[in-house]
């Protein structure tokens, strides 16, 4: 053998030996926006993932009896398909095991076709569309529940409990906002209240004078919203100054730490009500707060929204690669579909379309700035 190729040989050799006690790395992606008016809901999601991944690394997790060094790969999708799309190839191509995201509907929808494409798991901690898994995707999960529990229960709450009956609906015409606006109109209108107006805004406008002077004419009972807290806020200031005394009602994407930052002396006790799309009761209230204060003392500030879902969906893709003796995501996939978790926010279990079984959503509204609990609904 001539002396280049024996050095060749050697070279191979070394690279190809791992050493006694060698890590096996998973790398686990998140998508969200990190920038943009959305970037503190996308940064909560990181943050809860890397919680998790720092907790697993401190744990030494070994699966198929070879240790694991986790890794985390966080990327910005800005709130935006496009930017999503690319993102989601980005991952694929970094070969992520999987991916915890996105926290938009709209970038969530087309990134899962590039997921399932490359076969690689996909939880989304945030994204409530119903579209998102009815696309029949295997690949496609997620540990919240979907508009369709969340859009009818805030209609319930809007007719009941706050004795709605003529209601105005504006959207943000994004997937997001636009479902579940819908999902709440039909609602509404299938308990026989009346929509006296239904405007429409985007995700990243500041000035609604002319569709707020609009909705005042109608004389409404409830304000309903489908978007983020970076318009609400705004919204709600405006609603103040044009003296519209309507109650405001949304979603989870309102439903946020910093919505008394962004809406101000405008946000009033018990005018906001909001739903986050998930919920624990009893005995899990326990977890659920642990973590809270763990977080809290982390990062020095509280949980957003999303950091508990994502923090458990990290947990659960790891759970699936525990059960299945490996990390590669064909291996896995099958047992993350069956598998039975219980995380901070609760039992988690996969229906045959990704949903989470048994969904709870849990209705909030804020009282001297502060976001107070009123109820968890579960699974109707």
């Amino acid at each position: 053998m001539r002396p280049a190729a024996v050095c060749s040989a050697l070279v191979s050799s070394l690279l190809l030996a791992a050493p006694a006690g060698a890590q096996t790395i998973v790398k686990i992606g998140t998508a969200s926006p990190l920038s943009g008016p959305g970037a503190h809901q996308g940064k909560d999601i990181e943050d809860g993932a890397r919680m998790a991944i720092d907790e697993l690394n401190a744990k030494g997790i070994a699966i198929g009896g070879k240790k694991i060094k986790w890794v985390l790969q966080a990327e910005d999708d800005a709130s935006d398909p496009k930017t999503g799309t690319m993102v989601a190839q980005k991952l694929v191509d970094a070969r992520v095991a999987a991916v915890v995201g996105h926290l938009n509907s709209g970038p969530t929808v087309p990134a899962s076709k590039i997921y399932a494409s490359a076969g690689i798991p996909q939880i989304s901690p945030a994204a409530t569309t119903p579209v998102y898994t009815a696309q029949g995707y295997k690949t496609a999960f997620r540990v919240v529940a979907s508009d369709a529990l969340i859009g009818r229960n805030l209609a319930r709450h809007a007719l009941g409990a706050l004795g709605a009956k003529r209601i105005a609906v504006i959207d943000d015409r994004t997937a997001f906002g636009q479902g579940l606006a819908d999902q709440f109109a039909r609602e509404v209108r299938a308990r026989g209240a009346t929509i006296v107006s239904r405007q429409f805004t985007h995700d990243k406008a500041t000035d609604f004078s002319a569709i707020l002077t609009q909705i005042r004419g109608h004389k409404p009972d409830v304000v309903f919203y489908g978007g983020m807290d970076a318009v609400a806020g705004p919204m709600l200031k405006q609603m103040k100054t044009l003296g519209l005394q309507a109650r405001f009602v949304a979603g989870d994407g309102v439903c946020s730490e910093k919505l008394p930052l962004l809406a101000g002396d405008a946000l009033g006790d018990d005018k906001v009500f909001c739903a986050v799309a998930g919920g624990v009761t009893g005995p899990q209230e326990a977890a659920f707060n642990a973590f809270g204060e763990r977080f809290r003392q982390r990062y020095g500030h509280p949980v957003e929204t999303y950091a508990p879902y994502a923090y458990d969906a990290v947990m659960v893709f790891a759970a699936a690669m525990q059960k299945a003796g490996s990390s590669e995501p064909a291996r896995f996939l099958p047992a993350l579909a069956s598998v039975k978790h219980e995380g901070v926010t609760g039992s988690i279990a996969f229906d045959p379309k990704g949903d989470l079984r048994n969904a709870a959503m849990t209705l909030y509204t804020y009282r001297q700035g502060k976001k107070v609990k009123l109820q968890v609904v579960r699974g109707t």
